[in-house]
């Protein structure tokens, strides 16, 4: 056993992350994940990663209207040591915006992970974070092999159902059946 396994690590508060941004340490460019009080630097954002959630973007702001506000890459704060930042996720609409506060784990109606060269770490990270934290749903595109999962029932150890619709399918998020976001458009 080497000595950086048997050191104890400290891990960050999400106050303690937020006065690192406070203080300047971290920037608003700093592309940083607070992961189980770690922080995490996001991969590059690639091409057809960046086409897929303008994609989705476009598609889910025209479905949702005033039913939810569609949030693109930005912070989810989950207590005590959690502040990843989805792709999108469709929170439930305030009336501030969320200006007073992030949203937390009972805002999100859905979130979306897209994974290019991520994949692994989406999945084995931060899905199962999200289910513990009781997130609802979360839809995973796995860009390089053109695939969609969704998962849904949340339990302390991840996701109860996982779905594998087909790329001609329409699908819906759980919360907002009004929705409907048809795939065929997603993957052309």
């Amino acid at each position: 056993m080497g000595a950086l396994e048997t050191a104890h690590r400290r891990k960050l508060s999400l106050e303690e992350f937020h006065r690192m941004g406070e203080a300047g340490i971290l920037g608003e460019d700093d592309r940083i994940e607070l992961i189980d009080g770690e922080m995490i630097e996001m991969a590059p954002i690639g091409a057809q990663h960046l086409a897929m959630v303008n994609r989705l973007s476009r598609m889910l702001n025209l479905a949702a209207g005033k039913d939810a506000i569609v949030s693109t890459q930005n912070p989810v704060a989950l207590p005590p040591q959690n502040e990843p930042q989805p792709d999108v996720a469709l929170l439930r609409p305030r009336a501030d915006d969320y200006r007073a506060r992030l949203p937390t784990a009972a805002d999100v109606l859905l979130i979306i992970e897209i994974a290019d060269t991520t994949l692994v770490y989406d999945r084995d990270v931060k899905i199962p974070l999200y289910a513990r934290h009781g997130v609802a749903e979360v839809w995973l595109f796995d860009i390089q092999s053109g695939s969609l999962f969704v998962h849904r029932e949340p339990a302390p150890k991840g996701y109860q159902r996982i779905l594998a619709p087909e790329k001609n399918e329409t699908i819906s998020p759980m919360l907002l059946p009004a929705i409907q976001i048809e795939l065929a458009e997603l993957w052309r």
